[in-house]
C-alpha cells in the first residue's frame, strides 16, 4: 500500500492506516513505553521505513524519557466555548512540543470523575489543564494529585486557591451588555439562562449587580438548558409577556431560538424585544436581525492557560492569573423599547 499523489509529509495516522493499527499502538512503539506484540512492532516498523515517517518531537522527548503530555479535563468537546478553548490550547502546546490528551468528564458524581481521572492519569504527563466552567470540573480539581502542575481556565469571577487561572472576565462583560440594554431605556433586562449553573457564573453575577445598582430588582432568571430548544420555549413565554423588553442571554443558540419563537408569535426584534447573546458563534451576525452578542476570545483563553502551565513548569514561583474581557458586539437586535403593537 502507498499514497499517492501526496505531496505532504507523513503523519502517525498515515504510519496507523498502512499498518492496520491504532494511533496509540504507533505512538507506544515510537516510545517504547508501553510494550506491543513483535507483531504490531514490525508492522509499524515496516510502515515507518515505506512512509519514510520522521517522529515528531513530542515522540523523541518521550522516547528519551522527558515527559511531554499535557492531559485536559473538560465537561464537553462539543460546545462552542469549549471547543474553541480546547482548539487554542492545543495549538500552543503543539507549537511548543507537546502532545495533549482529552479527558472528557461526564458529571460531578463520583464514577464519572474517578473515570475520567484514571484515564488522563496511565499517562507519564508533564502537567494539567482544567476547563473550570463547571462543578464536573471544580471536582477533578479536588481530587487532582498535588504531585503534577496543574493550571485552569475559567470564565467564573474567582477560581479554587492554589491553582493560576486563565480568565474571561465574564463579569465586566455581563454588566456592559445589561446596562447597555438600560441606557437604551428599557426598564429592566431578564436573564435566559443555563439555570441553575448561571448563577454561579460571571456573566449572571455582571447582570446581578448592574440592575441592583441601577436600583432594580433583578427579575427572576428565564430558566433554560444547553439544549436550544429551551430557549425557544422560554421565547413563547417572553411572546406573551409584554412586560419583557429586553433579554440577555446565556448563549447565541439559547438567543437565536428565542429569536425564532418572537418571530413566530409577531414580536418584533428589536422594536418591542431586544436581545443580547453571548459567545459570537459563526451564525450570529446572519441573524436576522443580526444579533448583538458578547464576543469572548476562546482560543485565546487556551492560548494564555497553556502559556500558564509553561510557567508553572519552569518556575517554582506564584504565577499570577491572567484575566481579559470579552468584547460587546453591538449589531441590529438592540433598541430603544417600544409598545407593542
Amino acid at each position: 500500500m502507498t499514497i499517492a499523489n501526496d505531496s505532504r509529509k507523513p503523519v502517525i495516522a498515515d504510519v496507523a492506516r498502512m499498518a492496520g493499527v491504532s494511533v496509540p499502538t504507533v505512538s507506544r512503539v515510537l516510545t517504547g513505553n508501553i510494550p506491543v506484540s513483535q507483531g504490531l512492532r514490525e508492522r509499524v516498523e515496516a510502515a515507518i521505513k515505506e512512509l519514510d515517517y520522521r517522529p515528531s518531537s513530542v515522540a523523541r522527548n518521550l522516547r528519551s524519557g522527558k515527559h511531554t503530555m499535557i492531559a485536559i479535563f473538560t465537561a464537553s468537546t462539543a460546545s462552542y466555548g469549549y471547543a474553541n478553548t480546547l482548539a487554542g490550547i492545543e495549538e500552543a502546546a503543539q507549537a511548543a512540543g507537546y502532545s495533549v490528551v482529552i479527558s472528557a468528564v461526564k458529571s460531578a458524581e463520583g464514577p464519572d470523575v474517578k473515570a475520567a481521572l484514571e484515564a488522563a492519569l496511565q499517562q507519564q504527563l508533564a502537567g494539567i489543564i482544567v476547563l473550570d466552567f463547571d462543578p464536573s470540573a471544580a471536582e477533578v480539581l479536588n481530587q487532582l494529585p498535588t504531585t503534577i502542575p496543574t493550571v485552569a481556565a475559567s470564565g467564573f469571577p474567582v477560581g479554587q486557591p492554589g491553582f493560576p487561572y486563565a480568565f474571561i472576565d465574564e463579569y465586566a462583560a455581563g454588566r456592559q451588555a445589561t446596562e447597555h440594554l438600560l441606557q437604551l431605556g428599557h426598564h429592566t433586562v431578564h436573564h435566559l439562562g443555563l439555570f441553575p449553573l448561571t448563577q454561579f457564573s460571571g456573566r449572571y453575577q455582571g447582570w446581578h449587580d448592574a440592575l441592583t445598582d441601577a436600583g432594580i430588582t433583578p427579575p427572576p432568571v428565564l430558566e433554560a438548558t444547553r439544549a436550544p430548544r429551551s430557549g425557544y420555549e422560554q421565547g413563547l413565554r417572553v411572546a406573551e409577556d409584554p412586560e419583557i423588553t429586553a433579554i440577555f442571554c446565556s448563549n447565541d443558540g439559547l438567543a437565536v431560538a428565542a429569536l425564532r419563537a418572537l418571530h413566530e408569535k409577531g414580536v418584533r426584534v428589536p422594536e418591542e424585544v431586544s436581545i443580547v447573546g453571548w459567545d459570537n458563534q459563526p451564525f450570529s451576525e446572519f441573524t436576522w436581525p443580526a444579533l448583538a452578542t458578547v464576543a469572548p476570545d476562546f482560543k485565546d483563553l487556551g492560548t494564555r492557560t497553556f502559556q500558564l502551565l509553561q510557567q508553572r513548569l519552569t518556575s517554582p514561583d506564584i504565577i499570577p492569573d491572567s484575566k481579559v474581557g470579552p468584547t460587546l458586539l453591538l449589531r441590529e437586535s438592540t433598541a430603544r423599547p417600544a409598545a407593542r403593537g
